[in-house]
């Protein structure tokens, strides 16, 4: 009896870390974004011993809104870099000389 290691294996396999990087190289503003919302996170809770007489629950609203605005803001601006790409970047077809 041999063993075969000439069996199926999938091309490409499906993790969390494969599928990031291609996001990446599709709409490389996405993982700035997600960057940046951990970014302002990490700072809300860092500020969080000076907030002063600010309640918590309005301080963290606060962080959660600017981490959100910094993650919206980064699909934003991949979105309308595609549509810039797709529709001001096309070289118009060739046609006919005149």
């Amino acid at each position: 009896m041999s063993t075969d290691n000439d069996g199926w294996s999938p091309e490409r396999e499906s993790t969390v870390g494969t599928k990031l990087l291609q996001k990446a190289q599709k709409s490389p503003l996405v993982p700035v974004g997600m960057v940046g919302f951990v970014v302002v996170a990490a700072y809300g809770l860092y500020r969080m011993k000076e907030r002063g007489n600010m309640k918590m629950s309005v301080h963290l609203i606060h962080t959660r809104v600017a981490a959100q605005a910094c993650l919206v803001g980064a699909v934003t601006l991949g979105a309308v870099y595609s549509m810039y790409k797709d529709h001001f970047m096309k070289q118009p077809p060739a046609g006919p000389q005149k």
